[in-house]
């Protein structure tokens, strides 16, 4: 059961963005439940504590562009080849566009051909959740940033090495922070 509830959780903390305004992790926590989470923080560099955030559907749409909504908190999926993020080689971090929690880094993002931002593995196990998702007439592995449940997409078993996994997201629930600019 440990091991279980160990992979349903994933990926990193943030410091710095939600929606491209600055994120502070460490200021008084605003419309979040009780609980606090062990997860990676790429600025940090190792494991940090911060609350769950949860807020009203009127807060997220006040927050979220109409996209970012639909995606994130609809559970919805862009188009192949539209997000901003599939074709991006640029070195650096995604961070949940809702939340600011580090989800995947650069350095694991491949190329699938799917027409979505796809990586090998999350920053970290603790950084994002999973959940069965029975849509669509089939059966997949749903992808949820584990510190606000955003929906980010999906994980299928057909990535490459070293992990066999295909991380297949979508680029409105992630905001990309340039390497050189995680610290700030």
């Amino acid at each position: 059961m440990q091991r279980r509830t160990a992979l349903k959780l994933t990926l990193a903390a943030a410091v710095l963005l939600a929606v491209g305004k600055p994120y502070d992790l460490w200021a008084a926590p605003q419309n979040v439940s009780s609980g606090s989470l062990r997860v990676w923080s790429v600025a940090a560099g190792g494991y940090v504590m911060t609350d769950k955030v949860t807020k009203t559907a009127d807060d997220w749409r006040r927050q979220l562009t109409p996209e970012q909504y639909h995606v994130t908190r609809e559970k919805g999926t862009e188009r192949a080849y539209t997000g901003k993020d599939w074709n991006n080689h640029a070195d650096g971090v995604y961070r949940c566009v809702c939340c600011g929690q580090d989800l995947f880094d650069s350095r694991t993002k491949f190329e699938s051909g799917t027409g979505w931002p796809s990586y090998t593995e999350p920053v970290a196990a603790e950084n994002i959740a999973t959940a069965e998702d029975r849509g669509f007439f089939m059966t997949r592995t749903e992808v949820l940033c584990s510190r606000c449940d955003a929906h980010l997409g999906h994980v299928f078993p057909d990535g490459p090495k070293p992990t066999g996994l295909r991380y297949c997201m979508n680029s409105a629930a992630m905001v990309f922070i340039p390497r050189g600019e995680i610290d700030k």
